[in-house]
């Protein structure tokens, strides 16, 4: 089954599509994908673990950063109906968090390739609340190698 139809809203299918499981997961969208770009998202919830005084950490937008390139990576390993594969954060370039999202606030994040090369992604990320960025930076992310 390929799924094509955008936004992807079923929790279930979009914590598939990653490594990270719960409490970790902080994407529960994936709004939209091609090549070369992905749009991921979060509610801000009470109960996120990272989550303190109703406002959301910085470690947590920086993580739901992260996670946004793993889905681009994941997505396509799941188009080749393969699973998605671990990977870990190379470098963090530039991060500017301009504002710290608040509960129910809707996180919107677009990443776009900038690079792609044997397992090493470098991307520029931009993250949203009601369209007003909120979080800048660029991210080279590898995939980790397989033990099989």
């Amino acid at each position: 089954m390929t799924i094509t139809q955008f936004p992807i809203l079923d929790k279930k299918i979009v914590e598939n599509l990653i490594p990270q499981k719960f409490p970790f997961v902080m994407i529960d969208k994936l709004i939209a994908y091609e090549e070369g770009s992905v749009i991921a998202g979060l509610t801000v919830t009470i109960d996120n673990i990272f989550t303190s005084n109703a406002i959301f950490q910085e470690s947590g937008l920086i993580e739901h950063m992260a996670q946004s390139v793993a889905i681009y990576t994941g997505y396509q390993y799941f188009l080749k109906n393969e699973p998605a594969p671990t990977g870990y954060i190379g470098s963090i370039n530039g991060i500017n968090i301009i504002k710290l999202p608040e509960i129910n606030d809707q996180i919107t994040t677009q990443v776009i390739v900038l690079h792609e090369f044997m397992g090493v992604t470098l991307v520029e990320i931009n993250s949203s609340v009601n369209g007003k960025i909120i979080a800048t930076g660029k991210m080279k992310t590898v995939i980790a190698e397989s033990n099989e």
